[in-house]
């Protein structure tokens, strides 16, 4: 029986069906290109093309939200601010000045933004795609060719690609769709987050994908990150009827968040916005552990009005009238870079530089309109606001937060612990504030000195790793010995093993994308406490993330009945 192929599982579900790829590349514009020597007729030409390009987008955006696709619609608007952004004109116009041709000005321009991103870290990173898709609508558009975009099917298939666009992935319709693969992207690409959205099993990163046989049956396993090329009827049948008998099992445990002895784990979820309030809800969050409001600063010339920003976090705060609603405040820098924060210069290595509190202290008229915004919001909301700040390193950052909160009106300030410094003394910052939150994802980049961008050093960036589970026990412990609470808001805390790690480790909390919480409220529920912290001294015994994972899962014996 062949081995299925292995990528990283990012929405959830079963899909089987034949491969049908994304196919025509636009290909490169030839280097040397030159006009005949009209420049202003052939920067009529590019930015018309550009401008056609942002069109055409929006009106797939209109489509999107007619068939209730909010999401898609947002992130295509975003793509048509991309195609008219002032400064890409300038660099398109720049290079016809100088005698290149059309295409191969415009492909030039977004070369310079393309490496920019790429090098930003994960969140923009994941933006390469969509700059590349603009791009090549444009130069298709110069040359005459074909727009690239998803093939045609009168059945149900299983969509490979590269990376997918979001002018694509918007417009899918799910009932021909019945599952994604691609060979790049992460759980931040825009791929993601809309097969998330529409409900469709998706597997990115996948070595390979795009040399998937044309019609060829898969079987795509969305949980698992795995994909099984020509499977037969019966472990179609049998994986189906393991998904369904799954969702049986999960759908038994419902309520707040406890291990089966009762000790309780409040389970929240990571939101960007309002519009990710429906899913928390459906899925039974207790409220908001870590509410991401960059994105309100995204893709902006400058920062979000004060009624705008209240009227975002008022939205959150009355969707959870009895529960708790965690706000980081603005994290600017390495992968998420403003237009209206510069850094004070040059950065050779954005994510070891002025980012999150940093960069709020470099800005404190910034910090503290969000700060008063939040307050606001909050008066008279029956939810319990708390507010913490990214990339906090040391006990005199920590009281310069707290006392910026207490200035603002806001009563629980809280840190982000992402920064090894702050872990290993954490017992310095736990008097400052009212509770931490550990970010898991930077603070395995840099306890490993890890990337996360570079797939090479993917066995670093587990969060597995023993040193990285020292660090979250040193957190915790301090947090519990000055009597705050202390919860995990990474991608970790979605993991049902790694979940109940975390548990045993002292963690008070846990925060996650939505879907991941009834994964994580099954597999507490049926693990006692002991089991947690039985699990928890196993895996930081472990000289390594893979024996960390595997000596875990030995002591929680529920997981494979759960199918987790």
């Amino acid at each position: 029986m062949p081995e299925p192929l292995r990528g990283a599982g990012v929405s959830p579900g079963i899909g089987a069906g034949p491969v049908r790829t994304v196919a025509g590349a636009v290909p490169e514009p030839p280097a040397g290109d030159r006009h005949g020597g009209d420049a202003a007729a052939e920067k009529q030409r590019a930015l018309a093309a550009l401008e056609a390009v942002a069109a055409d987008l929006e009106a797939r955006g209109e489509q999107a939200a007619a068939r209730g696709n909010k999401d898609g619609q947002e992130v295509l608007g975003a793509q048509a601010l991309m195609a008219r952004d002032p400064g890409l004109a300038d660099g398109v116009a720049a290079k016809v000045d100088e005698g290149t041709a059309a295409p191969r000005a415009v492909f030039e321009a977004f070369g310079v933004y393309r490496d920019m991103l790429a090098g930003a870290g994960e969140y923009l990173a994941a933006r390469v795609a969509d700059l590349d898709d603009i791009r090549d609508r444009a130069v298709a558009r110069l040359l005459g060719l074909p727009m690239p975009g998803v093939p045609e099917s009168d059945e149900p298939f299983v969509l490979v690609a590269r990376d997918l666009a979001p002018a694509d992935t918007a417009l899918l319709d799910p009932a021909l769709v019945v599952a994604f693969v691609t060979e790049e992207g992460g759980p931040t690409s825009h791929t993601a987050i809309l097969a998330r959205t529409m409900g469709v099993p998706a597997v990115v990163a996948l070595p390979g994908a795009t040399g998937l046989p044309e019609g060829a049956r898969v079987l795509v396993d969305g949980g698992a990150g795995t994909v099984l090329v020509g499977p037969a009827d019966e472990e179609v049948a049998a994986a189906r009827d393991a998904a369904s008998a799954r969702a049986s099992l999960l759908m038994e445990v419902t309520g707040p968040g406890a291990t089966a002895d009762g000790h309780r784990v409040p389970l929240l979820a990571n939101i960007g916005g309002p519009r990710d309030v429906e899913a928390a809800v459906m899925n039974g969050a207790e409220g908001v552990g870590l509410y991401r409001t960059e994105f309100l600063f995204l893709d902006r010339a400058t920062p979000p009005g004060d009624e705008e920003q209240e009227r975002a976090y008022r939205e959150v705060l009355e969707a959870f009238p009895d529960g708790r609603v965690v706000v980081r405040t603005l994290d600017a820098g390495a992968d998420k870079p403003l237009a209206f924060l510069p850094p004070p210069g040059e950065e050779p290595n954005p994510a070891l530089g002025e980012r999150g509190l940093r960069m709020a202290r470099l800005h404190p008229d910034v910090l503290r309109g969000q700060l008063a915004a939040l307050a606001r919001a909050a008066s008279g909301a029956s939810a319990k606001l708390e507010v913490m700040a990214p990339m906090v390193t040391d006990a005199a950052e920590a009281a310069f937060f707290a006392g910026a909160c207490r200035d603002a009106g806001i009563e629980y300030p809280g840190v982000m612990v992402e920064v090894p410094a702050a872990a290993l003394r954490a017992r310095d910052l736990a008097p400052e504030v009212e509770f931490f939150s550990i970010g898991t994802n930077d603070l395995t980049q840099y306890a490993c000195a890890a990337d996360r961008q570079i797939g090479g050093l993917a066995g670093f960036q587990d969060p597995w790793q023993p040193a990285v589970l020292d660090l979250v026990a040193m957190a915790a412990g301090a947090a519990g010995e000055a009597g705050k609470g202390c919860g995990v808001c990474g991608e970790a805390a979605g993991d049902p093993a790694l979940a109940c790690v975390l548990v045993g480790l002292g963690v008070t909390s846990l925060s996650m994308s939505a879907p991941t919480l009834p994964l994580v409220r099954a597999a507490l529920a049926r693990h006692t406490l002991d089991q947690c912290r039985a699990a928890a001294g196993a895996a930081r015994a472990a000289r390594s993330a893979a024996e960390a994972r595997e000596s875990a899962r030995a002591l929680l014996p529920v997981l494979p009945e759960l199918g987790l």
